[in-house]
């Protein structure tokens, strides 16, 4: 057992944070310190935790009988508003916790959902939270309405039961009603999503994902590829040192010259514990990463904990079919990191560290990119006849022409061009 108590905000809402080491989460320390930034993210105030050491967590009530009442006790002690555990609570345990500990009851599950609430911007986004959220509801509803009465018959009729009942009832098919809808609506701009990322497929465009637990500076390569290479400050993302600062996945075109564009995707962060339904509700958001032809797993070097973070993105996208994919490690935050390394610095082919807020490092990065992602281009001379020009338009579009000519019977070009190009304009090839 361990008790740290914290100053407070009076504020905010002050919370006591409990956790369960059962020997099944190797960073145990490191995730009560993220539910405690998951607490401040919902403009909680931590005033104390308290953890306990046990080989399964009480399937009952999560911590030990008697560890109840010593959590009770110390919220009493510490006037806290509410009390979080460090895990996704089943509905019996939060039921027995609500009756025990007589406080308002948040598990790390309802902090993450709140949090995607809060940022969610675009339809999408809001529509899958809205769907988690109720989904995780649902089997909850007895444990969320404790003060209601419970009265009347034992026949299943709605006629008979107590008015706790019937608002449960009522509610269940509110839900229910309401998660039906949701589906319909998240499949309509599923359909749209993939019409678009099929259009974009058709233009042989790369698509780079980036990747990588939350807050570890994603959003701030975005940001530095857009003003180094698209120079329009309406396509600049949100930026901030916070956990989830961005939900909604955005695509940026990044001209680099020469035809080597390629699509950017920013997805949402993962986290330690991303609840499963959170996976599966953003699961139409996050297959910008399965269509990636190269993903860029991002590092917050600088944070102590970062090889766990590592196993855990790897874990979510195994879990996403992603794994496969191929990978640049880039490792951020370099310039906190005073001695440890220097910067920017390439090891191989798949790993950069690098500050992402200086323009050494994006140049780097933006190389390792081009020739990972275009390595399947080669040489090749093709004379386009004349009255072909849709041909000629579509290498002036696509390849990297490095030199015409016109001839008598068409255009000679000399272009670096994806391997299948050349093989489906191959009866143009110079000597054939």
């Amino acid at each position: 057992m361990e008790e740290n108590f914290i100053g407070t905000d009076d504020n905010c809402e002050r919370a006591l944070l409990v956790g369960v080491d059962d020997g099944g989460d190797e960073d145990f320390e490191g995730s009560m310190e993220e539910l405690k930034s998951l607490a401040k993210a919902c403009f909680m105030e931590p005033v104390g935790m308290i953890t306990q050491k046990m080989e399964s967590v009480n399937k009952g009530l999560y911590i030990g009988t008697g560890k109840v009442q010593e959590v009770k006790e110390a919220a009493d002690l510490l006037e806290a508003d509410i009390i979080v555990f460090d895990d996704t609570l089943t509905p019996s345990q939060l039921r027995n916790l609500q009756k025990e500990l007589d406080r308002a009851i948040l598990d790390r599950t309802t902090l993450i959902l709140d949090i995607f609430e809060t940022r969610a911007r675009t339809r999408e986004a809001k529509l899958q939270v809205e769907s988690a959220k109720l989904k995780y509801l649902l089997p909850r509803l007895v444990g969320m309405h404790k003060a209601l009465t419970r009265q009347g018959g034992t026949s299943g009729s709605m006629s008979s039961r107590g008015a706790g009942e019937k608002k449960l009832e009522l509610d269940r098919r509110r839900i229910e009603h309401r998660i039906s809808e949701l589906s319909k609506e998240l499949e309509e701009v599923s359909r749209e999503r993939r019409v678009q990322r099929k259009r974009r497929s058709s233009s042989r465009i790369p698509l780079v994902a980036l990747v990588g637990y939350t807050n570890a500076g994603k959003s701030t390569i975005m940001n530095s590829l857009v003003d180094r290479y698209v120079k329009e400050e309406e396509k600049r993302v949100l930026e901030k040192d916070m956990l989830f600062a961005t939900l909604d996945t955005t695509v940026r075109r990044i001209n680099t010259g020469n035809n080597k564009d390629f699509l950017l995707s920013d997805t949402v962060g993962f986290i330690h514990k991303l609840p499963h339904a959170l996976i599966k509700a953003f699961h139409s958001t996050l297959e910008e990463v399965e269509g990636a032809d190269l993903l860029l797993q991002v590092v917050d070097y600088s944070d102590p904990h970062y090889k766990e973070q590592m196993d855990t993105t790897g874990k979510t996208l195994l879990e996403l079919k992603a794994g496969d994919i191929p990978m640049i490690t880039v490792f951020n935050k370099a310039d906190k990191c005073e001695g440890k390394i220097s910067y920017p610095k390439s090891v191989g082919e798949d790993k950069i560290y690098l500050s992402a807020k200086e323009e050494s490092s994006i140049n780097m990065l933006t190389d390792m990119i081009l020739e990972r992602i275009y390595e399947d281009y080669v040489t090749a001379e093709f004379l386009i006849p004349y009255e072909d020009g849709r041909g000629l338009s579509y290498f002036m579009e696509h390849a990297h022409v490095t030199d015409k000519e016109y001839k008598e019977t068409g255009t000679l070009i000399k272009v670096k061009c994806h391997k299948a190009d050349r093989d489906k304009y191959r009866e143009y090839l110079s000597g054939n």
